[in-house]
């Protein structure tokens, strides 16, 4: 590996590891990121966690929900073997639907500042209804923060009329 891949990968330490232990509770800090070698292209990221787990705050009741998550990165990007340990570590952890999402994208903002990201939630129904939280963020005064207005305004204007979830 030369100088400059090794320096990209700094700070990556999970990757590859066969001694993976996997969180108990809540962890932001077993996010990871690592060096975006395209900054001056635009382009998305996104992750489809299907199995994203967590706890009613009230009963302890376990929440079902595929997460989705879209980001355009600018210098630093989000690791994905430490993003599945981070979203794994919400499996005992007791907050609403719309907390999950929003924590989850206020720490991937502290990782690595992107220029815009978007959480979806849609989760599971319990009770005979269905939660699917939203929030996204652009970076204020450029052109992602009116792309996140926009974005948020027209969400979800065709909702799905029948989900098998």
């Amino acid at each position: 590996m030369s100088g400059r891949e090794k320096q990209e990968l700094e700070g990556v330490t999970l990757l590859g590891s066969q001694g993976t232990r996997y969180p108990s509770d809540y962890a932001p800090e077993i996010l990871e990121s690592f060096v975006n070698k395209h900054p001056d292209n635009d382009y998305f990221v996104k992750f489809n966690c299907p199995e994203f787990t967590s706890l009613c705050p009230l009963t302890g009741q376990p929440d079902f929900a595929a997460i989705y998550i879209s980001y355009v990165p600018d210098q630093r990007m989000v690791e994905s073997k430490s993003l599945k340990l981070y979203l794994f570590s919400f499996r005992n952890h007791g907050d609403f639907h719309e907390d999950c999402v929003n924590i989850i994208m206020k720490d991937l903002i502290r990782l690595m500042d992107p220029k815009y990201i978007e959480v979806w939630g849609k989760f599971t129904p319990r009770g005979g209804i269905s939660i699917d939280p939203y929030c996204n963020y652009g970076r204020p005064g450029t052109k992602w923060e009116e792309m996140a207005w926009y974005r948020l305004s027209n969400h979800d204007l065709y909702p799905e009329k029948i989900d098998n979830r």
